[in-house]
């Protein structure tokens, strides 16, 4: 089991030096330093990127008590301006122009809010990403001092200037009793900030914020009345993560937008509560696996279903531990035996959670952990007495439906695929008539057994579970699927996966959802006549030391990403991940309107392995350079053999080989 937070007892209590810092632990549930760790998750919580909402129907609530809000402050807090200031004045002093020259409206609607400064990470590559964060920011630091580090790169920038204009994006909760989360993902208020950063090293970082002019907010019919007594009761002092500098101001401020984003992408998606309680030995090289695993999600390397998986997982975990804070908070006493039950409880969870995270991070786990659930069940083999039986899946059997079969063949009629399927043992075959059908149990196919549809391929549909992992997974020695189509919906994993043996799919329709089809090392396919489209990440993606023969088939429109980054996205066709080289054969294939490269070819460093440095040199292999003859020469030692394909019009070009 990957560890997790330190256990103690859960009668303790909860305390920290200060707010969002790791202090003296007197721990209150079977934790570490929760009161973090609940901060860091409301501060990724409410990162939102929706389109602005002009008009709501929702309840304004009572402003809560200062006491109440403690809960919902964020990891990252800057320190009031100045004590001296009253609560219900703004941070500008009276001989100071404003920064936003309008006159005062009484408008009874707030006005739009202008655009936000746009993030340069959103345009950088991982490399510039990893330079940023290990060689600029953490400088070699240890995972206990990266909230130092991240408070002074902060701080370095905030310099630069203390009056700005910004919008404040915040919970709706704060001012709203009920709402629809799909109508108001946060509100936002255009406000305007002053920041004087702390000479101390703490992490504890606010800002001092007025309502700037003219009255601007995503919630048009907000009243101006309630975000005053709001800000009131907040003494004007707000979470500097919750604010974004506004566009169209001086060069300064996109420098302090940048260290912004990359102060809320750390405690976001880089940071784990558990990294300090570990040894490790460098913590850049822990952050720069973790940039990997989100550059993986952006780019397709990892689909995009895989990915919202394990976003949910992460958030989850935040969760998880804000709710065992919360939970704690409300023990005003010595807990009861129920109560220490429950805190055990929760503990554990977040445990289990932990664990899973860790799976993820590790590259070596990763492939054969939560991407690819392993099959549990145990092959039955032949019958006792040696038949094999063909099983018809139809609502109704008529004698039409078997005419072509031999008068000795043993038949079972089933109105449900799954019930076929668990009858089967090995060398039995499944005949599947025209209708619509789903089946767990495809996921589950480690007997030999051929599954096949009478009639028009279009008209046998066999769609996925949406609440399960998986749809077509197969661990036999041989299976084969003829003239069926394959409709993914909800499921993560790759619409077929060979986790171990030979699988044949002939003449099949693939509408994938997820990944395409996967075969995981060691494991072979072979696919003829058959079309596979509209995957996430490539069509067919091969893992090392896996085998495929590729024969007359239409592999279009893949790498059907729903990113932002898909610009940089190379996974199209036909992927091949290669230590060992998996072995190909491609004949008569149509590759086409893909939106990476018809076949990629990845290799784990800068030099291909496998061919010598003199027949490949760095710009080659990292498919900056057209070479014909290079790739003839990589194709050859990969045992890729290609033949009369037809591979066109694919965004990033035909066959390219790419450094991972």
């Amino acid at each position: 089991m990957a560890s997790g937070p330190r256990p103690a007892a859960p009668d303790d209590s909860v305390r920290t030096t200060s707010p969002g810092r790791r202090g003296d632990k007197v721990v209150s549930a079977p934790t570490g330093d929760l009161a973090a760790a609940a901060a860091a998750a409301a501060a990724g919580s409410l990162k939102r990127t929706a389109s602005p909402v002009r008009s709501v129907v929702a309840s304004p609530r009572p402003v809560k008590g200062r006491a109440g809000r403690e809960a919902a402050r964020r990891r990252l807090q800057l320190p009031p301006v100045s004590q001296a200031e009253g609560p219900g004045e703004g941070p500008r002093e009276e001989d100071e122009e404003p920064l936003l020259s309008v006159p005062e409206e009484d408008d009874a609607e707030a006005r739009p809010l202008p655009p936000v400064c746009v993030s340069p990470m959103r345009g950088m590559w991982r490399d510039e990403k990893v330079a940023l964060y290990c060689d600029e920011v953490l400088r070699g630091c240890k995972a206990e001092d990266a909230d130092d580090a991240m408070s002074k790169y902060l701080s370095e920038k905030l310099k630069l200037k203390d009056k700005w204009l910004g919008v404040w994006k915040t919970n709706p909760e704060l001012f709203f009793m009920k709402y629809e989360e799909a109508s108001i993902p946060f509100v936002g208020i255009l406000v305007e900030v002053t920041c004087k950063p702390c000479p101390s090293s703490s992490s504890c970082f606010n800002v001092t914020v007025s309502v700037a002019e003219p009255f601007s907010s995503n919630v048009a019919n907000l009243p101006r009345n309630l975000v005053n007594e709001v800000l009131e009761e907040l003494e004007h002092n707000v979470p500097l993560s919750e604010v974004h500098p506004v566009e169209g101001q001086d060069s300064a401020l996109h420098d302090i937008a940048l260290a912004l984003e990359v102060v809320r992408f750390f405690y976001e998606f880089l940071w784990r509560d558990w990294d300090d309680e570990e040894s490790c030995e460098n913590y850049a090289a822990l952050i720069e696996e973790r940039i990997n695993l989100w550059c993986d999600m952006q780019d397709g390397t990892i689909p995009g279903p895989i990915a919202q998986r394990f976003k949910k997982t992460l958030e989850k975990y935040k969760n998880k531990r804000v709710e065992l804070v919360e939970y704690q908070s409300n023990i005003k006493e010595d807990p009861s035996a129920a109560e220490a039950v429950e805190c055990w409880k929760k503990y554990y969870e977040i445990v289990m959670l932990c664990g899973l995270l860790k799976m993820w991070e590790d590259l070596r786990l990763r492939v054969h952990g939560p991407f690819f659930p392993r099959i549990l069940r145990r092959r039955k083999g032949k019958r006792d007495f040696g038949k094999t039986i063909t099983h018809i899946v139809a609502k109704v059997m008529t004698t039409d439906m078997v005419k072509d079969l031999s008068s000795d063949t043993l038949l079972q009629q089933h109105d449900d695929l799954d019930l076929a399927l668990d009858s089967c043992y090995s060398g039995d075959t499944v005949v599947i008539f025209p209708g619509e059908y789903q089946a767990v149990n495809l996921a589950l196919l480690t007997d030999d057994i051929i599954i096949k549809g009478i009639g028009k391929r279009e008209e046998i549909m066999i769609t996925s579970e949406p609440s399960h992992d998986s749809f077509v997974v197969s661990k036999a020695d041989n299976v084969k699927l003829m003239h069926l189509s394959l409709i993914q919906q909800g499921t993560v994993d790759g619409i077929v996966v060979v986790e171990s043996g030979h699988m044949t799919l002939e003449n099949c329709i693939l509408k994938c959802e997820g990944t395409g089809v996967c075969v995981l090392t060691g494991a072979a396919l072979t696919i003829t006549d058959s079309e596979i489209t509209g995957a996430q990440g490539a069509g067919v993606e091969l893992y090392p030391g896996s085998m495929a023969i590729l024969e007359r088939n239409e592999i279009h429109h893949c790498n059907n990403l729903r990113t932002s980054d898909i610009s940089k996205s190379t996974l199209g066709g036909v992927n091949m991940k290669v230590l060992p080289a998996p072995k190909l054969k491609m004949t008569n294939n149509h590759i086409y309107n893909n939106s990476g490269y018809g076949v990629s070819i990845l290799q784990p460093t800068e030099q291909f392995f496998i061919v010598a440095e003199e027949a490949l040199n760095k710009g080659a292999a990292s498919g900056d350079k057209k070479d014909d003859n290079t790739i003839s020469k990589v194709m050859q030692n990969l045992n890729l053999e290609m033949n009369n394909n037809k591979i066109e019009a694919n965004l990033k070009g035909d066959i390219r080989i790419v450094t991972s």
